[in-house]
């Protein structure tokens, strides 16, 4: 079977079978940088790690993350230097791994491919629904089994790590009394309001605080454009659609607007209540009053419970048997126009029904599809003839001095976009594509016109640079406010953190914890608070510094001070701590989180393991292939 499946088989249904571990762990040491120029990019234990595999890793990122060309040099080259080390870290798995014998059998990796439920039909593997979902996305079937053969024995080492993984019933109840622990604290909190008349600028500290942030306060470069564009969509929109070609197309396309067979119904709905044999009676006895000729309206509108249909005679509307599954819909659909049938039963009651026309299957009337129609045959003319355009535009290229010309030649109006950064900006976003043709250094630099862009499916543009503007800091005069709100910060921060250490001071003095803070114009709770460990209502910034403080003695309380996330300052003093209670927490939920907590601990051996193997291991590093924008 996988002699087979080889045959035919690769890579994109990896990730619907296994994901290929691909963990960045932080390591020190066991690597030397060196300026190679040789034409790999990593060696581990003298096995290479090319740049085919290493730059193909880099450009799936980029496709997955656009604005990665958008950043700098420097941001490029660390997501680079992450992605090498990814790199790193598997094949220090795999050298391991070939070392210690692992083997994955064919059988294995053909029972595997055949579990992915994209490549099942009504639960079984299907070849031809497996070999279609490959030929669609352009894989060679011998990789992907090799890819899922690698990925399989990574997978079995680190589930042969982390299955050793033992948390005891000891550790685990620590673990529980200390994830529900609860702290009985006092609370301060010290407004920046009640500092705000002791904060004084001056224009000394204003220049001063400009003058020692010189990277603050940037206008990032820039670059104004002028384009001109073509839309599949604004040519369609111009065609005009006689009725002669509407009518001519809906003749010729009626099976692409066909409609399933429709019936209009009414129904009066007795529910079950708690006693279905009376729904049942009552059902039968409106059913013998219709049939001796009362109205079925006036019967649906004072009997039916349902409100959404009673008000108006029962009436369902026009469905399709689709829309009414079950018993109702086999009803209704079985029944000749006119027919009153029931009581038929269903989950909600019993039903009287009453079928009042049958809309025969076959294509929707022409005023019903007209809008529509005229869209698709827009859409048809539309495609060459946006095709031509932009062909006329990539002729014009060639020979046009600017983009004036360019405009004039194609026939289309000059649009502008000014303020575009390498960031992207209005009306582009950050499409990466036009980002990269604005920034070409030819095309900033004013000299020639970018090559035809195409943005997306049905729209390019071709760009020229009227004004490219540096990076530059802007003007003490424009930001001064943005100076005066920083220092006012650090002034505010710095005097509640003053405050804070007087109420300390004065609280290991001997003085009342509310009297302390009245002292210092803070605001304090009546009553100690009980605060629960990880309770979303807590303020973050607090529940951290309270959970993470010394637990008190007898005889003193534990007390400290931490911003808060309001921006201001909390005064805590921690008097008591109660250890969680496990016996209080459902045994299905101890279960399951001793279950979350060995897979934790297991998940962390394995990042231990291999990050000796990595220590452990001769690894050259390519720098030159880490700096460069691109290899190839």
């Amino acid at each position: 079977m996988l002699q087979n499946i080889r045959e035919k088989f690769t890579g994109w249904i990896a990730i619907a079978i296994l994901a290929l571990i691909a963990v960045t762990f932080v390591f020190v040491g066991g690597a030397s940088f060196t300026l190679i120029g040789d034409n790999y990019a990593a060696k581990v234990d003298g096995v290479e790690i090319g740049l085919g595999q290493f730059e193909a890793a880099y450009q799936d990122q980029v496709q997955q993350n656009p604005t990665l060309v958008t950043m700098g040099a420097d941001v490029r080259a660390q997501v680079r230097r992450q992605i090498l080390e990814q790199l790193i870290q598997q094949r220090v798995i795999d050298n391991y791994l070939v070392e210690a014998g692992y083997q994955m059998s064919d059988e294995y990796v053909t029972a595997m491919i055949q579990r992915v439920p994209d490549f099942q039909v009504d639960g079984e593997f299907d070849m031809d629904t497996y070999l279609q979902l490959l030929a669609m996305n352009g894989y060679e079937p011998a990789a992907y089994e090799r890819a899922q053969r690698v990925t399989l024995r990574r997978q079995q080492l680190q589930r042969a790590i982390g299955g050793s993984a033992l948390v005891t019933p000891a550790a685990y109840r620590r673990y529980l009394n200390l994830a529900a622990e609860q702290r009985i604290v006092s609370l301060a909190e010290i407004d920046p309001a009640t500092v705000a008349d002791q904060i004084n600028i001056t224009e000394d500290m204003v220049t001063g605080y400009y003058d020692t942030n010189p990277t603050l306060f940037q206008v990032p470069e820039s670059a104004d454009v002028e384009y001109v564009e073509v839309r599949l969509a604004d040519v369609a929109s111009s065609i005009e659609v006689t009725e002669e070609e509407l009518l001519e197309y809906y003749e010729l396309n009626q099976d692409m607007y066909e409609q399933d067979e429709q019936r209009q119904a009414r129904h009066i709905l007795i529910l079950f209540n708690d006693d279905e044999d009376a729904a049942e009676a009552k059902a039968n006895d409106l059913l013998a009053r219709v049939n001796a000729g009362e109205s079925f309206e006036d019967l649906a509108r004072e009997n039916s419970d349902d409100g959404g249909t009673s008000e108006q005679g029962g009436d369902l509307g026009i469905l399709t048997q689709t829309q009414l599954p079950g018993a109702l819909g086999d009803a209704i659909f079985d029944m000749n126009e006119g027919d009153v049938s029931g009581p038929v039963k269903t989950d909600f009651g019993f039903h009287v029904v009453r079928l009042d026309s049958i809309l025969e299957r076959g294509p929707l009337p022409l005023d019903q599809v007209r809008a529509a129609l005229i869209n698709d045959i827009q859409s048809e003319k539309g495609e060459q003839l946006f095709r031509d355009l932009e062909g006329d535009l990539s002729d014009a290229l060639f020979d046009a001095p600017d983009i004036r010309a360019l405009a004039e030649a194609v026939g289309v109006e000059i649009k502008t976009a000014a303020g575009f950064t390498r960031n992207g900006g209005e009306p582009f976003g950050a499409s990466a594509r036009v980002i990269e043709a604005i920034f070409d250094d030819t095309v900033l630099s004013g000299s020639q016109l970018s090559e035809i862009v195409e943005i997306e499916d049905g729209h390019s543009a071709v760009f020229a640079v009227t004004q490219h503007n540096l990076a530059a800091r802007q003007p003490l005069d424009d930001v001064r406010q943005e100076v005066e709100s920083a220092i006012r910060n650090q002034q505010a921060e710095a005097l509640m953190a003053a405050k804070a250490d007087e109420m300390l001071a004065a609280l290991e003095g001997g003085t009342e914890f509310a009297a302390a803070a009245e002292q210092i114009g803070a605001t304090a709770g009546g009553e100690p608070v009980l605060m629960n460990r990880g309770a979303q209502e807590n303020d973050q910034f607090v529940s951290v510094a309270v959970f993470t403080a010394l637990k008190p003695t007898q005889d003193a309380p534990t007390r400290g001070s931490t911003r808060n996330g309001v921006g201001g300052y909390t005064v805590y003093s921690v008097q008591a701590v109660l250890p969680g209670r496990p016996e209080a927490i459902p045994l299905e939920q101890r279960d399951a989180g001793k279950a979350q907590l060995t897979d934790q601990t297991g998940f962390g051996d394995f990042v231990a393991f291999v990050q000796q193997l990595r220590e452990d291991a001769e690894i050259i590093i390519n720098d030159d292939v880490i700096a460069a924008n691109e290899t190839f």
